[in-house]
């Protein structure tokens, strides 16, 4: 599924960095808080519905999407890569996720595991007390 989020849709404010700096840590804002509200989006539903299912922190109670990029010292570098990981997140849950077929173990495997437990049971009846 293709799926393109327009600029207008999220947007990317200049903070300061957390952690050490150097002589520009109080004067310049580098970090990027990315916002893009889930509801207001022109997502479809099933995907909207997908991404507000995630136990994801960034995501809000009111449904609003925050990322934080602060890992380059450049103000458009933490842009493009907040923009990337929101494209990851997106894409990542566009796709449904297949549903799980049950399975059983064969009888090989069945066979295997008693022949194992047996085995280990008369380990351990050799390590009995003697009685005479």
């Amino acid at each position: 599924m293709r799926i393109t989020i327009p600029p207008a849709e999220y947007s990317v404010t200049a903070i300061r960095a957390q952690g050490a700096g150097g002589q520009n840590v109080n004067k310049v804002s580098n970090a990027v808080h990315l916002r893009f509200d889930v509801h207001a989006s022109t997502l479809p539903e099933e995907v909207k519905a997908r991404v507000l299912a995630l136990s994801d922190r960034r995501l809000t109670d009111a449904g609003v999407l925050v990322i934080k990029a602060q890992g380059e010292r450049s103000l458009e570098k933490n842009r493009s890569d907040a923009i990337a990981r929101l494209h990851a997140l997106i894409h990542r849950v566009a796709n449904p996720p297949r549903p799980r077929r049950a399975t059983k173990p064969s009888a090989a495997a069945k066979r295997a595991r008693v022949d194992d437990k047996v085995r280990r049971g008369a380990i351990k009846t050799l390590r009995a007390r003697v009685s005479e």
